[in-house]
């Protein structure tokens, strides 16, 4: 393929092509977040079968079934993008995206339907997962290939900024419906509002979509008898692509995705479940930080443009890796500072013999946890507290330490439902009435919440956030010829922020379950964003002074 005159400045009309592009993304993101950010209310609606913490789990395991399915959603629409053209895949993308969103919002909820609520919930998730996977790489590819050749970070970055901006609308929507009608009409019905208005959003995108012309450099592929015949087998079936894909996964999109969803996602879940903000509050504060933290987008994707792609994208990871222990700590300190206090002063420990202790992670709530160890455990999760596990003798049963009180567990194995019941309403009276003693908060107090530090805090972490996604999509396309692109930058990146990425929540809480530390879920993101600098400083080479035309 000729090279295209990539250096001439963009026309209005592509510009309102890709304006086009990235409002179409925007409402596709907000669809998508709206899932994340009321979690804790889906579980209560479709999973109302489960014990709390569990419900909570496995509606965070509901919103990664979307993300799981993803790299399945980027190979198919992916095919059809570098076969049949990118414009009519977005259209396909966007209309299953809004109308599975549109659903969730007139589901029936268990209480009325039963089972057959969360199965078609998650069913729903997965159709929302399969279109996003094929919507992200079209329209990074569809931006890329209307940019000049020394703008190309900065306009792609542009693409980038959809994400949060969706995150952000999503928030505000929410916000505004709970202001307007309360907290409990909110959580009964109110919470549906959000999901239905979004018809609204898909007819807007839909028409955006419709007014859109196909990628320049696609349709004089098209028009030359040069696209891809059998994009799968040219992507994945060459080694000398095939590498490339791999090293795009681990060596950039693992370490970006996890750096995303931390600070974008386990922030937010981390201040509602761990630090018991209330979800008005935690909101707000994340939808400022957003609004600050945005505009580095363009900033690290016009950056890239003149030092490179890599350093910005390493360099986040590596700050990631340094500091999100005393970073999250802080935010700790800030929004619950009770809470730190009470950690402070008073530690509370967990002595059990090890052999009775059970992984605490019950998806499916058909798990009856009845060791000593196993109900003291729940017991203390259920009120976010961390603590350390001692080992105690074989045969006797848990003891929890709370300051200098002490406070032995029970086994709950051969009582009767009202021995049972009786026994832990006892038992957790003495554990909260012992925490209560010990200054530890049941929620934070909206007064002692630094709101101030906490933005900073969370702006960090969305400027972080930033630093690895700005530039990505950039460096994604230039690593590809025109060809096989949709393709092959749409599965690295969807397996990297679906599967790395989507699945962080559930198993960062897994994690802080199993081991009552509630900072430990974080060593998830250090290692994988710990590998991709690695890898990425070792493996991946620059890519901004690639002709993006000269392969094909």
């Amino acid at each position: 393929m000729s090279t295209l005159d990539v250096n001439r400045p963009m026309s209005s009309e592509e510009k309102k092509v890709i304006f086009a592009s990235s409002l179409g993304t925007v409402f596709e993101w907000y669809d998508f977040y709206l899932y994340g950010s009321l979690a804790a209310i889906i579980a209560k609606q479709f999973f109302s079968g489960l014990d709390e913490g569990s419900a909570f789990i496995f509606a965070l395991l509901a919103f990664a079934a979307g993300f799981i399915v993803r790299p399945f959603g980027a190979i198919f629409f992916g095919r059809l993008g570098d076969m049949i053209g990118r414009k009519y895949t977005f259209l396909v993308t966007i209309l299953i995206m809004g109308l599975s969103t549109f659903v969730v919002g007139i589901l029936p909820n268990y209480a009325s339907i039963g089972v057959a609520a969360p199965v078609i919930l998650i069913s729903l998730r997965l159709l929302q997962g399969l279109a996003l996977g094929g919507e992200y790489g079209g329209a990074a590819t569809y931006v890329a290939e209307h940019s000049p050749h020394d703008k190309r970070g900065a306009y792609t970055s542009w693409i980038q900024t959809t994400a949060t901006l969706g995150l952000f609308l999503s928030l505000m929507v929410i916000l505004g419906t709970r202001t307007a009608i309360g907290e409990a009409a909110f959580a009964d019905w109110g919470w549906r509002v959000p999901f239905i208005v979004s018809i609204a959003l898909l007819a807007v995108s839909v028409y955006i979509r419709l007014s859109m012309n196909e990628s320049p450099a696609f349709a004089k592929m098209k028009a030359e008898g040069k696209t891809s015949k059998a994009p799968l087998s040219e992507s994945f079936g060459e080694w000398k692509n095939l590498k490339i894909v791999i090293l795009a996964l681990i060596g950039l999109t693992a370490g970006q995705a996890v750096v995303w969803y931390s600070g974008q996602f386990y922030a937010l879940f981390f201040m509602t479940q761990a630090l018991k903000v209330d979800g008005a509050t935690a909101n707000i504060l994340v939808a400022v930080s957003l609004l600050i933290g945005t505009p580095f987008f363009i900033v690290f994707g016009s950056l890239s443009d003149k030092i490179g792609r890599k350093p910005i994208i390493m360099l986040g990871c590596l700050l990631a890796v340094l500091t999100y222990f005393p970073v999250f700590e802080a935010l700790t300190k800030s929004a619950n500072p009770d809470l730190y206090e009470a950690q402070q002063k008073n530690k509370v420990t967990v002595t059990a013999d090890a052999a009775e202790c059970s992984f605490q992670f019950n998806p499916t709530g058909t798990v009856k946890f009845t060791s000593s160890c196993d109900i003291a455990k729940q017991v203390l999760a259920s009120s976010s507290v961390s603590y350390e596990n001692l080992a105690g003798t074989a045969g006797t049963p848990a003891m929890i330490k709370i300051g200098d009180t002490e406070i032995s567990s029970y086994t709950a194995k051969g009582l009767s439902g009202d021995e049972a019941k009786a026994k832990s309403a006892e038992f957790k009276k003495a554990v909260a009435d012992a925490l209560k003693e010990a200054g530890y908060p049941a929620k934070a107090d909206p007064e002692k919440v630094d709101k101030v530090k906490v933005t900073i805090i969370l702006t960090y972490l969305v400027i972080l956030v930033t630093m690895v996604y700005g530039p990505i999509a950039a460096m994604l396309v230039e690593m590809f010829p025109t060809r096989i692109r949709y393709t092959s930058m749409s599965l690295p990146y969807h397996i990297g922020n679906g599967w790395f990425g989507g699945l962080l929540p559930t198993t960062a809480f897994a994690i802080v379950a199993q081991t009552g530390n509630m900072y430990n879920g974080l060593w998830y993101p250090i290692i994988i964003a710990g590998m991709t600098f690695v890898i990425g400083m070792l493996f991946v080479k620059e890519t901004k002074d690639v002709d993006i035309y000269a392969n094909d």
